[in-house]
């Protein structure tokens, strides 16, 4: 059974950062592509942020480039997401997402808020 389990959300004023965790129970990481979801309040769920098992290739959503960086520890079992610059439109429930096998598995979410 795969978990996924998010942490560092909470409330940053504009142009603060913040990083966010998601550790994976699951020895499938390794070869997993894992990524980072957003879902704000009255939208559809977006991407924000993916990165592969091997070389660890990412991709961002434009509206974070240069902003947002994504990584992973395969030690640890463990995907990053590295927020700066901050905006109020970042404000969201983030979710981390593990891709293996032609699977999708979700995490919680952990919310972000952006505001002074």
């Amino acid at each position: 059974q795969v978990q996924l389990v998010e942490s560092g959300g909470g409330l940053v004023q504009p142009g603060g950062s913040l990083r966010l965790s998601c550790a994976a129970s699951t020895s499938i990481f390794r070869g997993a592509r894992m990524g980072w979801y957003r879902q704000a309040p009255g939208k559809e769920r977006e991407l924000v942020a993916t990165i592969g098992s091997v070389g660890g290739t990412t991709n961002y959503a434009g509206s974070v480039k240069g902003r947002f960086t994504i990584s992973r520890d395969n030690a640890k079992n463990t995907v990053y997401l590295q927020m700066n610059s901050l905006k109020p439109e970042d404000t969201a429930v983030y979710c981390c997402n593990l891709y293996w096998n032609g699977m999708d598995y979700w995490g919680k979410g952990t919310l972000v808020t952006v505001s002074s």
